[in-house]
């Protein structure tokens, strides 16, 4: 029985995991200081800071549900977004309560998951795509703290590899849908990243 709830599983068990919102540092809490360790930092960001990771599974889950082109729009639009959101936060412009609205965000994903059809539709609603793309905003703001004060050519090594690990864990995750998912499952999953986005939201208002 296990072996046919793959993703379900695995989001329930981010959503089950502490959620250290504001720890997201693989450097021990160091900036990064050359390009080798902004590599590192960014292959690590989107696997230690879970409600990031959780977002990413459950968005990959979502994609799952449109065809491929409209799967792979709504993904580019998130990390697009993202890397405008990153540089916001390098020129020194905030976006207000950033890591609760990166919980919020899980939460709406899950949500999301839970009202999606039973069966793949053709492509993406306006609002879904928009949603991703706010999403993106605040998540690459927040991933920017990581690298605060390091030199640019760390940067830009942290934000291309960031970008290349989030696109194969959404990309993963709608694959592995593809291939052993089902309605129920998808279910499983929304709630998974519902309860993991009221954690992370939690976290983030008590911090």
């Amino acid at each position: 029985m296990r072996r046919r709830h793959p993703t379900a599983l695995a989001v329930l068990a981010l959503a089950m995991a502490p959620m250290p919102a504001l720890a997201h540092h693989p450097m021990g809490g160091e900036a990064p200081a050359h390009a080798w360790q902004g590599v590192l930092s960014g292959i690590a960001h989107p696997v230690i800071g879970l409600d990031h990771l959780a977002f990413l599974v459950a968005a990959g889950v979502l994609a799952a549900t449109m065809r491929q082109r409209a799967a792979i729009g709504v993904l580019l639009a998130f990390l697009a977004a993202g890397l405008t959101g990153a540089v916001l936060h390098l020129a020194g412009l905030g976006l207000g309560p950033v890591e609760a609205m990166v919980a919020l965000s899980v939460l709406l994903a899950g949500v999301a998951l839970l009202a999606a059809p039973a069966r793949p539709r053709g492509g993406a609603p306006a609002w879904l795509a928009l949603g991703f793309a706010l999403a993106g905003l605040f998540h690459g703001h927040a991933y920017a703290e990581a690298v605060t004060g390091s030199g640019p050519g760390t940067i830009l090594a942290y934000l291309l590899t960031l970008a290349v690990m989030q696109a194969a864990i959404g990309l993963g995750a709608m694959a592995a849908a593809r291939q052993f998912g089902a309605a129920s499952q998808r279910r499983w999953a929304g709630m998974a990243a519902a309860l993991a986005g009221v954690v992370a939201l939690g976290s983030a208002v008590l911090a």
